[in-house]
């Protein structure tokens, strides 16, 4: 039996204890969009031309007073509205529920409140009422500044109108993401290039930059579309990565890009093992407690989302994290940090020592995949450009 066999064994008769628990975070997910994305992966439905806006907006503040109980106590660093699309919230609904988690949660004085936004959605009005609400940061769904892949993604806005959107945005916030996507149908170099120089003539404080994939259960995983191969691919990520350098953006995890002190403190929080709570359909919650680690998922359907919130059960599935599964999910979001993580937040996030992935850690630093020392463990180079094959050593340790 191999000292690593040895340490696995005596995992499972230990239990998670931890001295302190980590920052907490707050997801509320919203669920309608105006057309879903032949792309889109996320828990999100056509609207129609309406939703049940208010009575939605009534089951997330139940929702949250129902888990009151798991996080009593605890403060909120940060705030996120994803979708979906949250843009299609009024103002008075943003300030109600928001009203809400400052009356029932000691949310932090500083923290930080994301939501996201789609330009074909955007009124000056609306941009004011959400940062009079408590707002202070914007995600923007621009994906392309080019009209023919905008109109290839299904997404519903033109290339005007997402200047004229950040136009908007800029005029009462002063954090702004912008997501953008690359290797899309058709896209050169040339076109990436545009995309990347228009967005940078905006100067936003931060930009998200996803390389388009062929998720499972989207219309475009069953009717694949041309894209570009491997190599061009690579290309568009190098072009980007260099571009926004020259520019003094830091390339702090795997798609975020980030001007100095406007990192995405929230996203942060996810990849460095911290906590959160979801509110809303289909939304997900990762719980620390001093004796173990949960996982829930809210039902997805809206509908029927709302009608057990109204029964008092939203929650459709509720797990314990085991021992043996620990060292694999902080690793897959760790590792996405391209600076690497504090050695020691390994132990902090797990309850573990590192001797619990002594062997993956070996293995991963002999194939140039990962550097470590006393006080880091961080992807290298090559680690950070092959980070599937990097994770895989860490799921391998799981089995």
């Amino acid at each position: 039996m191999t000292i690593h066999t040895l340490h696995q064994f005596s995992m499972r008769s230990q239990a998670v204890n931890f001295k302190a628990l980590p920052p907490l975070s707050l997801y509320i997910h919203i669920p309608w969009c105006v057309r879903k994305c032949p792309y889109c992966d996320f828990n999100s439905h056509e609207a129609r031309g309406s939703f049940p806006e208010q009575e939605y907006v009534e089951a997330l503040i139940r929702d949250l007073e129902l888990s009151l109980p798991l996080i009593w106590g605890r403060k909120v660093y940060t705030v996120f509205f994803g979708g979906g699309t949250p843009s299609l919230l009024s103002g008075k609904s943003v300030e109600k529920i928001l009203r809400q988690v400052r009356m029932l949660l000691p949310l932090d004085i500083n923290a930080e409140i994301t939501l996201e936004a789609n330009p074909g959605t955007v009124e000056s009005g609306r941009f004011a009422a959400y940062l009079d609400a408590g707002v202070n940061r914007l995600s923007m769904g621009i994906q392309s500044f080019n009209d023919t892949h905008l109109q290839a993604l299904g997404r519903i806005h033109t290339s005007d109108e997402a200047k004229r959107a950040i136009g908007i945005a800029q005029q009462h916030f002063e954090n702004i993401n912008l997501d953008m996507m690359y290797a899309l149908p058709n896209q050169t170099l040339e076109d990436l290039f545009q995309d990347v120089h228009t967005a940078l003539a905006f100067s936003p404080q931060h930009l998200s930059c996803y390389h388009l994939t062929l998720e499972p259960n989207t219309l475009f995983h069953h009717s694949p579309p041309e894209l570009p191969d491997d190599d061009l691919s690579s290309d568009m990520q190098l072009l980007i990565e260099d571009t926004l350098a020259v520019q003094g953006y830091q390339h702090y995890e795997t798609s975020a890009f980030a001007r100095p002190k406007f990192r995405s403190k929230h996203n942060l929080n996810y990849w460095m093992f911290g906590d959160y709570i979801g509110i809303g359909a289909g939304a997900h919650s990762k719980l620390s407690f001093p004796e173990r680690i949960i996982r829930q998922e809210r039902y997805k359907q809206p509908q029927a989302y709302v009608q057990n919130v109204a029964q008092a059960a939203p929650i459709q599935n509720e797990f314990k994290v085991s021992l043996e599964e620990l060292p694999f999910e902080f690793m897959m979001n760790a590792l996405r940090l391209n600076e690497g993580i504090d050695s020691t937040l390994f132990q902090e996030r797990t309850s573990l020592s590192l001797l619990a992935i002594r062997d993956e850690l070996a293995v991963a630093g002999d194939r140039g995949l990962l550097s470590r020392n006393y006080h880091r463990i961080a992807p290298t180079a090559i680690g950070k450009r092959f980070l599937n094959d990097l994770l895989e050593i860490f799921l391998r340790g799981k089995m």
